[in-house]
């Protein structure tokens, strides 16, 4: 799958992650539910740098379509509770 982390850029990530970063985004989602700024900033920077180590970043000229858009890192969490869908930012 390929992940856009807004003001980044492209990530091919493998599908075999997608647990992982599915756990990290329902920590996310409690946290935006309960307000919790601090638990919030952390585990959105936990998530941004999971599909890092775990994606191959494609060219900067790279314009594929993204299965998947992530927050910048300084995203609020007001921001990024906007970008939610029912299951959070991943779907699954």
């Amino acid at each position: 799958m390929i992940v856009r982390i807004m003001g980044e850029g492209q990530v091919q990530v493998d599908d075999s992650h997608l647990p992982g970063l599915n756990k990290l985004d329902d920590d996310l989602l409690a946290e935006i539910e309960s307000g919790d700024h601090d638990g919030f900033r952390r585990t959105l920077g936990a998530l941004l740098d999971a599909v890092r180590s775990a994606g191959e970043p494609l060219p900067a000229d790279a314009l594929e379509p993204s299965g998947l858009i992530l927050p910048a890192p300084e995203a609020t969490l007001e921001e990024v509770k906007a970008m939610l869908k029912d299951d959070g930012l991943i779907p699954g």
